[in-house]
């Protein structure tokens, strides 16, 4: 299939992406690059100097919220978005408010409390919805560990091990690796609807 053709497909759907760190703000911008025009995206927090190491941000971006500085980001790849912007520390209720309409979630948060609260709610009260999470992606190296398993309508991407710490922080490889996996994992499931 065609570029442009793909571009035309995807161009139909709408992803949430719920965090803009490290796996949302990477995962946003292989979907902008891919055609995907129209998101949801969510997060309550500002870009630091600590997150420039696996973030897609930059140092004249520190201080501003995350939402927005991705929404600048994102435009500067194709000015024709569609985007929500959603600047808040996501509920429960959040969760089926703002994400009802989009084809597939992205989990994206940094957080295991709101990785479960994300799950349990779609699962609960959208159980049609498909999510992609990321999880297990701390530290460097050993590549072949990072895979994708799937249960049921959850595709989960990682070595689902790696919990970050401060002795196995998050660095730019590995995260980066899981981002694109997820945004891999979105196109697949969107394009194989043309089946």
């Amino acid at each position: 299939m065609k570029f442009s053709k793909i571009k035309q497909e995807l161009s139909k759907y709408k992803v949430g992406i719920a965090g803009a760190g490290g796996l949302g703000s990477n995962c946003a911008v292989s979907l902008v690059r891919s055609g995907i025009c129209n998101f949801v995206i969510g997060d309550f927090d500002i870009v630091n100097e600590s997150n420039l190491n696996r973030q897609f941000y930059f140092r004249d971006q520190i201080g501003q919220k995350k939402v927005e500085a991705l929404a600048d980001n994102l435009y500067r790849i194709n000015s024709n978005l569609q985007l929500q912007l959603v600047d808040k520390k996501f509920e429960s209720e959040d969760i089926v408010k703002f994400f009802t309409d989009c084809d597939v979630i992205i989990e994206a948060f940094d957080d295991k409390v709101q990785k479960q609260m994300l799950v349990e709610t779609v699962i609960e009260k959208m159980p049609q919805k498909t999510i992609v999470i990321g999880t297990g992606m701390a530290g460097w190296g050993d590549n072949n560990s990072i895979r994708t398993e799937k249960l049921d309508n959850i595709y989960i991407c990682g070595d689902q091990v790696s919990e970050i710490s401060e002795e196995l922080p998050p660095i730019g490889p590995r995260v980066g690796v899981v981002a694109n996996m997820q945004a891999n994992q979105v196109l697949e499931i969107l394009l194989g609807k043309m089946k």
